[in-house]
């Protein structure tokens, strides 16, 4: 099962960008539940202004490690960035010391909902995991959830908390024309989503908007040699 790869990174960049251009209001501070190759956490810096803190909560210290000295450089060593605080902890943990605390939580632990790295993940996606997301949001706030795939029993948990929720479908770039990752937004204020929740998610397809100046990285060339792949064993 393959969890982080560099050459295919447009979900997570789209995971960040779109919650925080839906927010409507900038961001004061965000938490990153699962760190990965760095990539979300790089567009969140990107969008953000000096000021802000940006959380990001990774259970596996290994995988801090490796951002830290082996391939940071590839989403731009946003480690390094003053912003950043890393608590290598179950980011269930962090929510539940973040009561009202964040402007935006993006989740991406795991493959998402269908497809978990540790057993102990599915809480993230149940009833009790997902009431814990919504409590850590401020007034107004926004969750994302990635997910490699569309997950009915996940979106009728959706359905059971008091909040507007929608399903965003990105293509992925050189692979099938079917082949789509998928980002889950929901949000007590409802006009954070710009249109009415969505519920068949399969029918809502969005492509990557244009990238601010500057938020752009530079791609592994095609030989390869800069290509990173992590699988789970």
């Amino acid at each position: 099962m393959e969890l982080m790869c560099s050459s295919c990174h447009q979900s997570e960049d789209f995971l960040a960008e779109k919650a925080l251009r839906l927010l409507g209001r900038p961001a004061r501070k965000v938490l990153i539940g699962g760190l990965g190759l760095g990539y979300t956490l790089r567009m969140v810096l990107n969008f953000l202004d000096d000021d802000v803190q940006v959380v990001v909560s990774e259970i596996v210290p290994e995988i801090v490690h490796w951002n830290r000295h082996y391939f940071g450089h590839l989403a731009g060593n946003p480690l390094d960035d003053p912003r950043v605080e890393v608590r290598v902890e179950d980011v269930r943990h962090t929510l539940d010391n973040g009561r009202e605390a964040y402007d935006v939580v993006l989740m991406d632990t795991d493959n998402g909902p269908e497809h978990l790295v540790r057993t102990e993940n599915g809480d993230i996606y149940r009833e009790c995991g997902i009431r814990a997301v919504e409590r850590a949001l401020t007034p107004g706030g926004i969750a994302a959830f990635w997910s490699s795939e569309l997950s009915p029993a996940f979106e009728k948990r959706l359905d059971a908390l008091p909040w507007t929720w929608r399903c965003d479908s990105v293509p992925l770039s050189g692979g099938r024309v079917d082949a789509f990752h998928h980002v889950y937004l929901a949000s007590r204020d409802a006009a954070n989503l710009h249109y009415p929740r969505v519920v068949g998610a399969s029918t809502a397809m969005t492509t990557m908007s244009e990238r601010n100046a500057g938020a752009s990285l530079p791609r592994p060339p095609e030989d390869g040699s800069r290509l990173l792949r992590v699988r789970r064993a």
